[in-house]
């Protein structure tokens, strides 16, 4: 696992300033604290921070082929190096390392370009081939490692994390106002766009090649959800069977190092998922870690210690306090250097600060919802057919509302009120923005009354992207439209960039195995009634887990990896959230109106309303504006 930067001038003669590449470098140690490796040639320089998980001596960067010819940084792993480098070797090619990253190399002067569709892991990559004088930069098929790039200065500049770029001298930081408009509603900004004009993300599945100074971007893959309409279904039988098959193969892949590994341990079912097959791997041999609330609606550790005492691993637990969190919130910015709302990141950032005093690997069950079906919002989605198709329309219009407003309002994790106000403000809304709605932060009403004039006149459909993954699906049924959509935005927005920043900024590499494409390939075709069955979701899962793990874990419902911030807006953290949101504050910034914010503020604190999503939305903009565009 590492990080990676760097840059390419048009001119070949316009040489690239070593200390310049240091400097983009540097800004992404944490990423990779062993080494640091460069590549610095003419118009080209590349730059790597490693953190040795694999072939601690001899893995290096930048690798490179037999005559150097081409060389390559990597950031991921690739799991299927070892049968790679077996067939490369019998094709004629030598190996002067054991690592994974030289694959790259020797797959790329066998195939070209197809190269991409080899590999099997979490990857981002930038490869030089000096023959040919072309810059490839490539992301992994599920986008579990990030890639930015910009133009600018007649030059390409990439890296891992928004900030390499930034590193570069009088780079423009202007606010993307469709992204800002994006961010409010999803609490993420969805691929290509960033929080900056003209700087971008690499999709999902996608490469891209610099040569004479143009730019060529390529799809390589993606996820086929049509397959599940169209295949004559197998038993229930058949497919649990062979989907704890593939799930053991994926888990046992991505077992492999040459550290220490251990298991992030919710007590939720993926989670737990992958704790029990890790341990049937290694018996006796599985590390877990898992953190503690003390506020009993957000805590989820007794289910963690009884899946722990179930499959006999040794478990680590971390209680999260008000008073860490506190001491943490302000420190956000530097460790997400683009905007992300989802509040669930500090704890995810602190069990990994946790997990890694004791591993340097750790598992974990991201990506079991996307593929699953296991949010509970398409459970909502079925309900609100019955309920438009049955209630008589004074009912839903009138009576429903008003009983609804009658409701105390509470700030426990994802309280019956909170549940009801959310399935209602969703209720005769297309499908992709009661979905979205639903997940997200900020609706289209509230934004209207949230942001001053001037930057709604860029104002463009804050669901186009939604609507645009819902048309590439290509899939007729509803729910697999949604499972696409959630892989392509919230995934690859949110939950992704949320484990990759908060482990690696505490050095500590998370892989997710339940993305591993194996396993997506042949999930992505179990039809969707074998996921959300009737009201039940993950129904397959929790068919092939049966025998592995609880049974309370397998039929408990899907609680959220979520902290008290309604509280303690109320309490330890409000002076931040009152400095940070002040009317003096918003007001010079000139985004967002500072009456409507203050309102929001007023009502949460005297116990009107719940408006955590909101106000944390907020808060973590403010924090990230003062650092990355006041301080610049």
């Amino acid at each position: 696992m590492c990080g990676i930067c760097g840059l390419i001038y048009s001119e070949l003669e316009r040489p690239v300033d070593p200390k310049l590449v240091h400097t983009m470098t540097t800004a992404i140690t944490h990423r990779g604290p062993d080494e640091e490796g460069y590549y610095i040639k003419a118009n080209l320089g590349l730059g790597s921070r490693r953190l040795s998980i694999i072939d601690l001596e001899g893995g290096k960067q930048p690798i490179y082929n037999e005559d150097r010819t081409v060389c390559v940084v990597f950031n991921g792993e690739l799991y299927n190096y070892r049968e790679l480098t077996h067939s490369l070797t019998r094709l004629g090619h030598n190996f002067y390392s054991s690592t994974d990253t030289e694959v790259l190399v020797h797959a790329y002067e066998e195939f070209g370009l197809e190269f991409l569709e080899y590999l099997n892991g979490m990857f981002a990559f930038a490869l030089w081939d000096e023959r040919k004088q072309t810059l490839v930069l490539g992301r992994d098929r599920m986008g579990i490692k990030p890639l930015y790039y910009t133009t600018y200065d007649d030059a390409l500049i990439f890296g891992s994390e928004l900030k390499t770029i930034l590193s570069y001298p009088n780079i423009p930081r202007n606010i993307d106002l469709v992204a800002l408009n994006e961010y409010l509603s999803f609490e993420y900004i969805p691929t290509p766009r960033t929080i900056f004009q003209n700087i971008f993300k690499l999709p999902p599945g996608h490469a891209l090649s610099f040569s004479c100074g143009q730019i060529k971007t390529w799809k390589y893959w993606d996820v086929n959800l049509i397959r599940s309409e169209q295949i004559k279904p197998k038993t229930v039988k058949e497919y649990e069977t062979e989907l704890l098959i593939i799930l053991k193969k994926v888990v046992q892949k991505e077992m492999v190092s040459d550290v220490p590994i251990g298991v992030f341990l919710s007590g939720g079912i993926d989670s737990s998922a992958v704790a029990a097959l890790m341990s049937e791997i290694s018996p006796g041999n599985v590390k877990s870690f898992s953190i503690r609330f003390d506020d009993p609606s957000f805590d989820e550790s007794t289910y963690a210690h009884q899946v722990a005492r179930y499959l006999q691993t040794e478990h680590y637990e971390l209680t999260l306090t008000p008073q860490i969190v506190l001491e943490l919130v302000p420190q956000i910015p530097n460790f997400l250097d683009e905007p992300l709302g989802d509040s669930s990141f500090i704890p995810t950032f602190l069990l990994s600060q946790f997990t890694s005093h004791h591993v340097k690997v750790a598992l974990g069950g991201d990506g079991g919802d996307e593929l699953f079906a296991g949010y509970s919002t398409l459970q909502a989605h079925r309900l609100v057919e019955y309920y438009e198709a049955l209630l008589p329309g004074f009912i839903r219009h009138q009576i429903i509302p008003y009983l609804v407003d009658q409701m105390p309002v509470s700030f426990d994790n994802i309280s019956l009120d909170f549940k009801i106000r959310r399935f209602i403000s969703g209720r005769g809304l297309p499908l992709m923005i009661r979905h979205n709605q639903w997940l997200g932060s900020f609706t289209v009403s509230q934004k209207k009354e949230l942001l001053q004039s001037w930057t709604q006149f860029l104002e463009k459909d804050t669901y186009d992207t939604a609507y645009g993954h819902q048309q590439k699906s290509q899939a007729k049924e509803a729910i697999n439209q949604l499972l696409y959509c959630d892989l392509k935005m919230y995934l690859e927005g949110d939950i992704l960039p949320k484990v990759d920043r908060a482990s690696m900024a505490n050095s500590l590499e998370v892989r997710v195995p339940l993305l591993n494409h194996t396993l997506v390939d042949y999930v992505a075709q179990i039809p969707h009634n074998m996921k959300l069955h009737g009201l039940t979701t993950k129904y397959i899962l929790r068919r092939a887990m049966r025998q592995s793990i609880p049974q309370e874990i397998i039929k408990r419902k899907k609680k959220g990896f979520n902290m008290p911030v309604a509280k303690w807006f109320t309490g330890e953290l409000r002076p931040l959230l009152q400095d940070m949101l002040s009317k003096t504050r918003l007001s010079k910034e000139g985004f967002f109106n500072p009456i409507y914010v203050d309102k929001l503020l007023q009502d949460h604190m005297q116990g009107r309303q719940d408006h955590r999503k909101l106000l944390w939305t907020l808060l973590v903009f403010e924090l990230w504006y003062e650092r990355w565009v006041e301080k610049n």
